[in-house]
Formats: structure tokens, C-alpha cells, sequence
């Protein structure tokens, strides 16, 4: 296909199919269960959240492009991303806000990094088809890094309340301690039971000086 658009036919694809669900959950799924589900609200930020990063990307390629002299604003495609920017950015904002307001700020953040992060990886995997260019070892390395930073964020933001105590803890780790201290006051009373020998010894000295003396006078 000649046209520039056939080249990007899956990234077309993807963008119409995020603008329908997108539209599906502002208008159908948002007003019934937006209060009490999480996940409304989120997956409404997140799936936009990709086309703005795309619509970003787009805007920094066309200001390279005027900054180089290249008759930029006369395209319609650099006003058609910056208000598509406005939009998403707008809409992301609101609904983010709404599920700040309604549910716990410790499981917004987590739950909203995971499904905004995994959204722009996959509209930048079917835009710029980065993963061709890769080897496998990275293609893993990359998919570890990013479960290892998921389950490092719901693990913070899961236990970041709690507190733990000694009666909280394990009984065999209990029990090492309990071994650990009952060692630690074994050597205190030896310890204090060498200080004693020595004071004595002292003042048995001392009495025995004393009394020689009064014996010599």
C-alpha cells in the first residue's frame, strides 16, 4: 500500500480500538459501576494514557522537525496531535482524580502504574515495532525488570501500614532470639559474677592490710 497509513495499519487498529473502549467505559460502564469498581476509572486512565504518550512522542518529532525549518505547522497532523494531547491528558486528570476521591490512594497508585505502564508498552511495541530490533535475552530481560518493579510496588504499598512485632514474627525466628538473648544474659551474669570475685579479693586484701596494721601499732 502506497498510502503513509497502511504502514502503520496495526497502530491505526489499536487507536480506534482504545477510542471505542475508552468511549464504552466513559458513557456505559463508568456511570453504573464506577462507584464501587476500581478498575473503571483506572482502565479508563490507563488505555488513554498510551494514545497521550503516543501523541507526545508525535509532538517531539514534529518540534525537532521546526526546529530544523521544516514547514511543520503547516501539516494538520501537528494540530491533530496536540489536541488529541489535550483531550487525553484532560480526561486522564479527571478520572484520575475521581478514583482518588472514592477509593484508597494505596491501591489507586499500584493498581493505575501497572495497567498505565503495560498500556504505553504495548502502543510503543505496535508503533515503533521496537521488539524486531531485539534479542530474545533482552526481550526477557526487559519483561523481568518490569514484573520485578510491579511486585516491588504492591509489596510497598501493601505493607507500608503494617508493623510488625516479635509476637508477629515466626516461632523458630522467636525462638533464635529468645537462644540469641538467653546467651547475651549468660555472659552479662559471668560477666558480673567475675566483678564480683575481684571485689571481694579487693577487700579481703584491704581488711588483711588493715588489721596487720593495727596489729604492728
Amino acid at each position: 500500500c502506497a498510502l503513509p497509513i497502511c504502514r502503520f495499519r496495526g497502530f491505526v487498529v489499536f487507536a480506534t480500538g482504545i477510542v471505542i473502549v475508552s468511549l464504552m467505559l466513559i458513557f456505559v460502564v463508568g456511570p453504573r459501576h464506577g462507584q464501587t469498581n476500581i478498575l473503571v476509572y483506572i482502565a479508563i486512565c490507563s488505555v488513554i494514557g498510551a494514545l497521550s504518550v503516543s501523541c507526545v512522542k508525535g509532538l517531539g518529532i514534529a518540534i525537532k522537525g521546526l526546529i530544523a525549518g521544516k514547514p511543520v505547522l503547516s501539516h494538520p497532523l501537528s494540530w491533530i496531535l496536540l489536541l488529541s494531547l489535550i483531550v487525553c491528558v484532560s480526561t486522564q486528570i479527571n478520572y484520575l482524580n475521581r478514583a482518588l476521591d472514592i477509593f484508597n490512594t494505596s491501591l489507586v497508585t499500584p493498581i493505575y502504574y501497572v495497567f498505565f505502564t503495560t498500556s504505553v508498552l504495548t502502543c510503543s511495541a505496535i508503533l515503533f515495532k521496537e521488539w524486531k530490533h531485539m534479542s530474545v535475552d533482552d526481550i526477557i530481560g526487559t519483561f523481568s525488570g518490569f514484573l520485578t518493579i510491579i511486585v516491588g510496588i504492591f509489596l510497598l504499598h501493601a505493607f507500608k501500614d503494617v508493623h510488625f512485632t516479635l509476637s508477629n514474627l515466626p516461632v523458630s525466628i522467636r525462638k533464635d532470639d529468645h537462644v540469641a538473648n538467653g546467651t547475651v544474659v549468660y555472659e552479662c551474669l559471668n560477666r558480673n559474677e567475675e566483678n564480683q570475685t575481684q571485689d571481694s579479693e579487693l577487700q579481703s586484701v584491704d581488711h588483711f592490710a588493715s588489721s596487720r596494721d593495727r596489729k604492728s601499732t
